[in-house]
């Protein structure tokens, strides 16, 4: 694809923001737990492992060598496993208590994918081959 490493790099940094915004809200506990900022929780941090990840997908969408477009493939998958496992953990429902799923928990699964499948159809130009 021509635009790949382009929508790569914005979908990354648009995932890089929804770190920070709230992703599910604890009515009993009255917490809302954003990416990384889960006080009161035992989460932790759980958007950290998607920007340290998004840095280097950043990276590797930015340089234009097969190496780094198919280390891409690998980190992206990464980012996409984290993500699910995001989504698994913070909108499950334990001890009877079902938090509320805010549109960020969604949109960072929809990123995911979409780096996902930029990073699998990279531009990369192949040298013409000529007839002697």
């Amino acid at each position: 694809m021509k635009y790949s490493q382009t929508i790569g790099i914005i979908a990354t940094l648009i995932l890089a923001v929804l770190c920070f915004m709230p992703w599910t809200y604890i009515a009993s506990r009255q917490l809302l737990v954003y990416g990384m900022h889960a006080e009161g929780t035992n989460f932790g941090k759980p958007g950290l492992f998607h920007l340290i990840l998004g840095g280097m997908m950043l990276l590797l969408f930015a340089v234009p060598k097969i190496g780094a477009k198919r280390t891409n493939v690998f980190v992206a998958a990464l980012n996409l496993a984290w993500a699910f496992r995001n989504f698994l953990l913070l909108s499950s429902c334990m001890m009877g208590e079902c938090p509320e799923k805010k549109p960020a928990l969604y949109i960072i699964i929809v990123l995911a994918v979409i780096i996902q499948l930029m990073a699998l159809l990279p531009k990369v130009d192949m040298p013409s081959k000529t007839r002697a």
